[in-house]
């Protein structure tokens, strides 16, 4: 369990990070359900701003847990309702922390484990891979599915990715599984998180 989690800042460069602590870049499309797994992971209700419209982030929101590390929150891509040149901008912010930060530890890319990988989706986590960077597969929303169908679902998401070497199925709703992220988010970043 974390024990603290804050809200630092929100930014657009990477020259305006607050500090050089590890970070876990969190990854997915709008409406993967990035603040809910924020929120629950860090069993703070509002730390991560969410709503009903998708598409709100529009900064990397950088969560201070336990002093020690990051979580970073990227805009969701895939966004329709956004102008072309406002997910152009998106997808350049990203793409300069995925390069330009020092700090990232590991990516943490959000997949809908009802809908499966999206054509983003699929481009993003092959993009990622090309980076060499470490890729932790979240599969958000697993209570949207029955639980006799789950094992189905997980194989299908699981053949699209060509086996990812990892991978957590979870529900913010009902809590399944955020033990298990939370054991991988302070293996990766250090035994003193």
């Amino acid at each position: 369990m974390f024990n603290q989690s804050e809200y630092i800042k929100s930014l657009e460069f990477v020259k305006d990070q607050p500090d050089d602590r590890p970070q876990v870049l969190m990854l997915g499309r709008s409406n993967v359900g990035k603040s809910s797994f924020i929120n629950a992971i860090t069993n703070r209700k509002k730390l991560a701003r969410i709503s009903n419209t998708p598409g709100k982030t529009l900064l990397m929101n950088f969560y201070l847990i336990d002093d020690s590390f990051y979580i970073v929150d990227a805009p969701g891509y895939g966004y329709a309702k956004r102008s072309k040149g406002m997910q152009q901008h998106f997808i350049d912010m990203i793409d300069q922390f995925l390069h330009e930060s020092m700090s990232i530890k590991f990516v943490c890319l959000l997949i809908d484990f009802k809908v499966g990988p999206t054509k983003d989706d699929l481009e993003m986590y092959y993009y990622l891979q090309d980076l060499g960077l470490d890729i932790l597969i979240c599969a958000t929303k697993l209570d949207k599915i029955p639980t006799t169908k789950r094992t189905k679902q997980e194989k299908l998401i699981k053949d699209q990715l060509h086996n990812p070497k990892n991978f957590i199925k979870v529900s913010s709703t009902d809590k399944i599984n955020l033990d298990l992220a939370r054991q991988y988010f302070i293996d990766r970043v250090g035994k003193d998180a």
